[in-house]
């Protein structure tokens, strides 16, 4: 990736359209506060796994869509190699 790339992809905020500029993060933490707020004293377990699944699914399906479909040019805007992100979508079952 070019120098100027990555510094244009390191300014943009991953930023729902319709949240007044929350960012991501911000999203992730009060989800992750609402779910511990839900356990009501309960142990849970798996949470690591549990929000990367929740996280990683729609984040391969929008780049996908975004790239037509291209598996090439998917995996170069993820960061991933081909052969990982195949992998990636055959775990998700997305095709």
């Amino acid at each position: 990736m070019e120098a100027s790339s990555q510094i244009e992809n390191d300014s943009i905020a991953l930023t729902p359209a319709s949240d007044n500029g929350r960012p991501l993060s911000e999203h992730v933490r009060l989800s992750i506060e609402n779910y511990f707020s839900q356990l009501n004293g309960h142990d849970s377990s798996g949470l690591y796994a549990l929000v990367l699944t929740e996280v990683e699914k729609p984040l391969l399906e929008t780049a996908l869509k975004h790239a037509n479909y291209n598996q090439t040019k998917t995996a170069k805007i993820l960061g991933l190699s081909r052969s990982t992100l195949r992998k990636k979508l055959d775990q998700y079952g997305i095709s």
